[in-house]
Order: C-alpha cells, then sequence, then structure tokens
C-alpha cells in the first residue's frame, strides 16, 4: 500500500490512475494529485470509483472514499410529506434543460460547514463539456420560470454518478432528485453513486457499501460502456 497520494502526468495520454486500495483512509480516501480535467481522464476516473474534488488554489485532487454511499434506484424512499408537495404539482420538473445554471448554482449556493466552493470555473467547464457529449447530466426543479433546485452527474453505462445538488426553495433539490430518479429507472440504472454520506441523502435512502463493493458493481453496471477505451488501472 502506498502511504503517499500519487502525482498524475498531465501528459498520461493512458489517464492511468493507482489502484483505489491505495488511498488514504484519512480524508476521505485521497489517492492521486495533479494531471488534468480532460473527459478521457474524469471518465476513466469514474469508472474506477475515483472523482475529482479540490477548491482555489490548490492542484487537482482525486479521491475514493471507503465506504461509499450509494442509493439503489428501487430503494428510493420519498417520505409522505415530499409526497405530498410532490402530488400538489406546485413545481415543474425537467430533464437535461438548464445544465449550465444548475452547475453554477451548485457552485454558488452557500451550504452549511463548507467556506466556499470545490465546483471550481475549471470544474464547470469540464462538466459542461461533459455534458456536451453527452455523459454529465442534470434535473431541475422550476417555480414558474424560477430555477430553485437541481442535480447534476455523469450518466456512465447504468450507473449515474452523483456530483452535487442544490435548493433555493424548501424540498427543491430532493424533487429534481425523484425526477432524476424516475427517469433512470426508466432507462433501467441500477446504481446511483453518491459519494460521500449526508443527511440530506440518507434520508432519501442512501446507504454505505464497501468500497470494494462498489467497485465490483461499477465494473458490472458500466461494462457495455464503449464511447471511450481506456487501459483500465494499475498499482503502484
Amino acid at each position: 500500500m502506498n502511504p503517499y497520494p500519487v502525482w498524475l502526468d498531465a501528459d498520461d495520454s493512458n489517464y492511468l490512475f493507482p489502484h483505489p486500495e491505495n488511498a488514504l483512509t484519512e480524508p476521505d480516501g485521497l489517492l492521486a494529485v495533479g494531471g488534468d480535467l480532460s473527459p478521457n481522464r474524469i471518465i476513466n476516473a469514474y469508472l474506477n470509483g475515483i472523482f475529482p474534488w479540490y477548491s482555489h488554489g490548490q492542484p487537482i485532487l482525486w479521491w475514493s472514499p471507503n465506504p461509499r454511499a450509494v442509493l439503489f434506484p428501487e430503494k428510493l424512499h420519498i417520505s409522505k410529506s415530499l409526497k405530498k408537495i410532490i402530488r400538489k404539482k406546485t413545481f415543474r420538473t425537467t430533464t437535461n434543460q438548464a445544465f449550465k445554471q444548475v452547475i453554477h448554482s451548485c457552485a454558488k449556493t452557500p451550504r452549511k460547514k463548507q467556506d466556499g466552493t470545490w465546483i471550481t470555473d475549471d470544474m464547470q467547464q469540464a462538466y459542461l463539456h461533459l455534458h456536451k457529449l453527452g455523459i454529465a447530466k442534470s434535473a431541475e426543479c422550476w417555480s414558474g420560470d424560477l430555477l430553485v433546485g437541481g442535480v447534476y452527474g455523469l450518466a456512465i453505462g447504468r450507473v449515474f454518478f452523483g456530483e452535487s445538488m442544490f435548493s433555493h426553495q424548501s424540498n427543491a433539490s430532493k424533487i429534481a432528485f425523484v425526477h432524476l430518479l424516475d427517469e433512470l429507472k426508466k432507462s433501467n440504472y441500477a446504481l446511483i453513486d453518491c459519494q460521500v454520506t449526508t443527511d440530506h441523502l440518507l434520508s432519501l435512502g442512501a446507504e454505505e457499501i464497501p468500497r470494494v463493493k462498489f467497485l465490483e458493481l461499477v465494473k458490472q453496471y458500466t461494462r457495455s460502456f464503449s464511447r471511450f477505451k481506456f487501459s483500465g488501472v494499475i498499482n503502484v
């Protein structure tokens, strides 16, 4: 096991990562530093249970937490109060109609116990590029013509890798998330990656599983994904 995060070469055309089992146990599984935010590298990261997460002024940091927070679509929990709000149709929901607005709002919305945002300008541009490639997706919640909630992430194979959500009105992000899950179930998605556990996600049915199990499921459910070709992971 490597006790230190690995520095990645931005010129590596194979976009390889160290094996997730080499991630530090604290904090939250830091695995590697550097590299770039090209579509190939980002997608290769997600296929191997890794994601970027860093702040302004830092190099790109790559993480693979253990345990991993996930949600199986069939285990989605909708509280009675949320069901009541949905039935009232106070809000309107859409899919992939305002991706740029969603990711920008996720970056700018203040969050408890967080100083600033990890969704840097470079991250926004990288995921906008992935959206244009048909990989990054969003779900939106509207009050009239005003965007009040949303969620975005990457759709690869039968896995949706959730990235972030925001809410400007009570329950708006949950409504967007429920709408997203409905759309994913229609397309036979089998797993939602929630990355790290929060009370918000737990209330919707998220749970923690060991990283090794998560990696097995990702491999199983992304087997048919062929838009990009990779060499896999390497041990260092």
